[in-house]
C-alpha cells in the first residue's frame, strides 16, 4: 500500500435523511452516478436504466447469484443450561455454515452465550434446539442447531442496522437472479436488475455469467483499526463455475471488458486470479493463458490501494459506508486505472488519488441528494 493511509482517510460527512430507507419502485428507477476512473469525470443520470448507454455489446456482466438466508433468528435460553438465571429472550444473526447444522454468528445477549449455554431458537410456528460449541476472541459463536432444515424455518430476512423501516416484501431485500442460499446480507448493487433490463441488455450484446459469495460479517462494521493493514476481514464462501471461468477468460482474452456487479463480484473474481497464479507457480511459473480459475473455497481478501486488477475492468456498486472495506475496495479500483490505463489521461497528480477521486465523487453525490447504501442509487465505476 503506497504511503500511510490511515482508515480516517476513507471518512466522510453523511447526512442521515440521505440513508435510504425503503427501496424504489421499480427497481431500475433509481439513479444512477457515473465515474470516469482515468479523467474524474462525474455524470449524473436519472435511472439506473440508463446503465444501457454504458455497456458495450461484447461486455461480460458478472453478477453475484447468492440469495439472502432468513438469518435473524430469535428463541429463548433453556433453563437446563442456566436453572438459575430463568429463560430470558435471545437473538443471533447467523453469518456463515460451518458445517451441517453448525452456524458462526453474531450473538446477544452475549454475557450469557457462553460456551455450552442450550437455548431453543423458534418463529413461524417452527422450534429447533440450539447450543453454543464455542466463542471467537472477537465474540464471535460458533453454534449447533439440532435440525438445520427447521432452523431455515424460524428466522426472518435481516435488514441492515441503519435501516430502520420494515420491509413489506422480504423478496425486494434478494435479487431477482439469486439461487444460492448463503448470505447474511443481499450484494446490493444487483438489487437494480429488473429481469426486463437485464433481457435488454442481453439483446443489445451484453454477455452475463455468474459468481457466487456468500457475503458476511464485514459488510455490517466498519474498520476499527487506524491502520487498514491491521484489519482482518472475515472469510466467506466463493464459488467460480467452469462455465464462468470460460466466459471471463475468453473475455479477456479478446479485449471485451468484464463488468462486475457489486463489489462481492469484484472479490470472487480477483480471488479466482489469484488461485490461477498460483497454478502458475506450482507449475514452474509456466502460464495458461488464462486470467481466472474455476474454483470454490473462502476468501479473506482484503483490496486496498495499491492493488492491481487482474479481472474486473468496471464495476457496477451502490455508496458505500464511510470508514469501510468497501469504500478502500473502490478507490482501489480508481487508483488502479489511473495508473494502469493507456492514454490519454490526466497528467500524474493532477486528479489525486483514486481515493480523493472517489470522495469527490460522493461528495458530488451528497450535494445532490443521492440515497445512499442498500436501498439507495448506483453507481458505476469504467
Amino acid at each position: 500500500m503506497p504511503g500511510q493511509l490511515s482508515t480516517d482517510d476513507f471518512d466522510y460527512t453523511l447526512p442521515q435523511e440521505l440513508i435510504a430507507q425503503t427501496p424504489i419502485e421499480p427497481r431500475d428507477a433509481s439513479r444512477l452516478l457515473v465515474l470516469d476512473r482515468v479523467t474524474g469525470v462525474v455524470t449524473h443520470r436519472e435511472r439506473f436504466s440508463d446503465i444501457l448507454d454504458y455497456l458495450h455489446p461484447g461486455d461480460l456482466l458478472v453478477f453475484n447469484d447468492s440469495r439472502v438466508i432468513p438469518a435473524r433468528v430469535y428463541g429463548h435460553f433453556s433453563n437446563i443450561s442456566a436453572p438459575t438465571e430463568g429463560g430470558g429472550g435471545m437473538e443471533l444473526l447467523l453469518l456463515n455454515r460451518i458445517s451441517q447444522g453448525v452456524w458462526q454468528c453474531l450473538g446477544k445477549p452475549g454475557r450469557r452465550l457462553r460456551v455450552g449455554t442450550e437455548f431453543v431458537l423458534e418463529g413461524n410456528g417452527t422450534s429447533v434446539a440450539a447450543q453454543v460449541l464455542s466463542m471467537d476472541a472477537d465474540g464471535l459463536r460458533t453454534v449447533e442447531v439440532a435440525d438445520e432444515e427447521a432452523l431455515t424455518k424460524v428466522g426472518t430476512v435481516p435488514l441492515p442496522p441503519y435501516i430502520h423501516e420494515s420491509l413489506d416484501d422480504p423478496e425486494r431485500y434478494q435479487t431477482v437472479y439469486s439461487r444460492e442460499l448463503g448470505s447474511a446480507a443481499a450484494p446490493t448493487a444487483g438489487l437494480h436488475f429488473t429481469p426486463e433490463l437485464i433481457e435488454r441488455l442481453r439483446g443489445m450484446g451484453v454477455e452475463t455469467a455468474f459468481v457466487t459469495l456468500h457475503v458476511g460479517l464485514d459488510t455490517f462494521r466498519p474498520v476499527q483499526t487506524n491502520d487498514p493493514t491491521e484489519h482482518v476481514i472475515h472469510t466467506e464462501h466463493w464459488e467460480v463455475s467452469q462455465v464462468t471461468a470460460d466466459a471471463v477468460n475468453q473475455a479477456k482474452a479478446e479485449g471485451r471488458r468484464v463488468v462486475a456487479v457489486g463489489t462481492t463480484s469484484v472479490r470472487v473474481l480477483e480471488t479466482a486470479g489469484r488461485a490461477s497464479d498460483r497454478n502458475a507457480a506450482i507449475r514452474g511459473g509456466a502460464d495458461s493463458g488464462s486470467t481466472i480459475q474455476a474454483d470454490t473455497g473462502s476468501t479473506g481478501l482484503f483490496i486496498l490501494p495499491g492493488y492491481t486488477f487482474r479481472a474486473v475492468d468496471a464495476i457496477i456498486t451502490n455508496f458505500h459506508l464511510p470508514r469501510s472495506t468497501l469504500l478502500m475496495l473502490v478507490s482501489a479500483f480508481v487508483e488502479d486505472g489511473m495508473v494502469n490505463r493507456p492514454s490519454p489521461r490526466p497528467a500524474q497528480g493532477e486528479l489525486g488519488s483514486g481515493r480523493e477521486v472517489i470522495l469527490r465523487a460522493y461528495q458530488d453525490a451528497v450535494r445532490e441528494r443521492y440515497r445512499f447504501f442498500s436501498f439507495g442509487d448506483g453507481m458505476f465505476i469504467g
